[in-house]
């Protein structure tokens, strides 16, 4: 619909034709809100820990960042192209309670590096550039009053130096470490005794561009916690006790999905039996569109889905409403996937992509296809090369990052990215409020197949069952969150215990498959609305 209006000046009469859409902002799910003006970095890397805070990461080769360690701390670096003497943060954390910045000390390289919560809760951090090619880091991380900070290990190293690879904790505990650029094999943190492991599948499909990085790793909840691993356009399943491939999957047509492709994956919410798994993989760049600097080539909105668990798989293959490249995929409460960042053209890499894509999706995986995507309120920060997505215990999404350039640029189309952002799905929206419970008891930590109680409020009657849904804090980083899940708790129904009280019944998972140890994110879910979440430890 058009509507036209005039102006009238001395002597002249402007005609101006506002144009009014059927769709606006304010008719499209979703709010955001700037949380931060100035993080003083780029979070190349992201992560929530425990305490409610964030660990932002970037890397130490790339000059000042806007953020100064402190007075008499400096990293001193002779091999450093750019600066010898560093006093500026490459890493901060970020208190969720009070928005204060603090800045952290990292040593060596964290470019394009990989990480994964330990089951007692620190962030391990492996590999990156030049100094930091063999490094292995940990985060402890601690109350925000206190002044935890990165350490760099001593006592060991990867034995095969890692750029790209991807981290997946396992149901032991132990991580495995998977591939880098030039480095088709696993290795184990603790380091196993047979050391670096070649792993054949990652040379196969390596192609011109290298499509083979960061590669997608899901552990599936089958017997042992077998791991779905895909890079390029292949998948296979491999069994990390013996190091072997047990079964290869289809290709997904519609060309490479790794890095510097773009595309992203995450796998369903693990429910039931606990004995399916469906992965999801959405997006990418034309194929060849890095090696030819491509910047206008047009991303596809193609997505596979396939139930890696099955007998014989096969992939399901659905459309998006945009093509897009460098989008996160982000497991929400519910067991919906919101799908954010990116663009709609170019490639992963420096000054590689265009035309930013602005409309987060939410993916439904429960409704047929051709109704699973739904169309959310557009954000202004383009956010696409080194952004990250990342879900907060109080059900928001946390959007920091993008730096498409080699070093800090203010000026220019899509600038350096300083600020950090939080999207707000329909579920956190005021007419639900009604309906949003309150975690008041929950145990702090639990054993598998323990039962136990968990006692929520309401402020209308429950109707529906309250679910008890739990989801790990995944390592973000270029579109892939390494060691993101959600699993959906066995229930018993919602029994009265007082005015708008309840007492639900749990039923933690049976092994490490399933959830490995360490810290979720414990939210009860009414009629799909999320509580702010309680941090749970499951133990072997």
């Amino acid at each position: 619909m058009a509507e036209l209006v005039r102006y009238n000046a001395p002597g002249i009469v402007v005609i101006v034709i506002l144009l009014l859409f059927s769709i606006t902002r304010a008719d499209l799910p979703g709010t955001w809100e700037l949380i931060v003006q100035d993080a003083g970095i780029a979070s190349m890397h992201t992560a929530v820990t425990r305490f409610n805070t964030v660990v932002l990461l970037d890397r130490t080769n790339i000059g000042p960042s806007r953020k100064a360690l402190g007075k008499h701390r400096c990293r001193k670096d002779p091999n450093d192209a750019v600066l010898k003497r560093d006093c500026y943060a490459h890493s901060v954390l970020f208190d969720l309670g009070t928005n204060q910045i603090r800045p952290l000390m990292i040593q060596t390289d964290t470019w394009c590096s990989s990480g994964q919560f330990l089951s007692d809760g620190s962030l391990l951090q492996t590999g990156g550039d030049r100094d930091g090619f063999k490094k292995i880091r940990k985060f402890e991380p601690c109350d925000p009053n206190e002044t935890c900070d990165w350490v760099e290990l001593q006592d060991t190293e990867l034995i095969t130096g890692r750029w790209y690879a991807s981290n997946q904790i396992l149901p032991d505990g132990s991580v495995i470490i998977v591939g880098g650029r030039g480095t088709n094999t696993v290795e184990y943190y603790p380091p196993r005794e047979n050391g670096a492991v070649p792993f054949q599948f990652l040379a196969d499909v390596e192609d011109k561009q290298m499509d083979n990085l960061y590669p997608y790793v899901h552990l599936l909840p089958d017997d042992g916690g077998n791991l779905f691993i895909f890079a390029n356009s292949r998948a296979v399943k491999y069994d990390h006790r013996t190091n072997a491939v047990v079964k290869e999957y289809p290709p997904l047509i519609g060309g490479p999905r790794n890095y510097p492709s773009g595309g992203s994956s995450a796998m369903l919410a693990i429910q039931g039996d606990f004995a399916t798994a469906e992965i999801l993989i959405c997006g990418g760049a034309q194929s060849g569109a890095f090696t030819a600097r491509a910047v206008d080539a047009p991303a596809h909105g193609t997505c596979g889905r396939i139930v890696a668990t099955a007998p014989d798989p096969a992939w399901v293959t659905e459309e998006m409403p945009f093509g897009r490249i460098m989008g996160d995929m982000v497991n929400l409460p519910t067991g919906e996937i919101l799908i954010i960042n990116g663009a709609q053209a170019g490639t992963q890499g420096f000054e590689m992509g265009s035309d930013p894509c602005l409309y987060p999706l939410l993916y439904r995986p429960d409704q047929p296809i051709g109704l699973r995507f739904m169309t959310l309120n557009p954000g202004t920060v383009p956010r696409m090369y080194h952004s990250t997505a990342n879900l907060l215990p109080d059900g928001r999404i946390l959007l920091a990052g993008s730096n498409p350039h080699y070093f800090y640029k203010f000026n220019g189309e899509f600038p350096t990215e300083l600020r950090i952002e939080a999207f707000s799905p329909e579920y956190l929206s005021q007419d639900r409020a009604n309906l949003r419970p309150e975690l008041r008891e929950i145990p702090q930590i639990v054993r598998y197949g323990e039962v136990f109680d968990v006692f929520v409020t309401v402020p209308l009657p429950v109707v529906e069952t309250i679910q008890i849904n739990w989801g790990s804090a995944p390592f973000a980083t270029h579109s892939f969150s390494q060691g993101q899940r959600l699993v959906k708790l066995t229930v018993g129904p919602s029994i009265p215990d007082g005015e708008g009280r309840y007492r639900i019944q749990c039923t933690a998972p049976l092994n490490g498959a399933v959830s490995p140890p360490g810290y979720y994110m414990a939210f009860a879910v009414n009629q799909g609305v999320p509580s702010v979440a309680r941090w749970i430890r499951i133990v072997i």
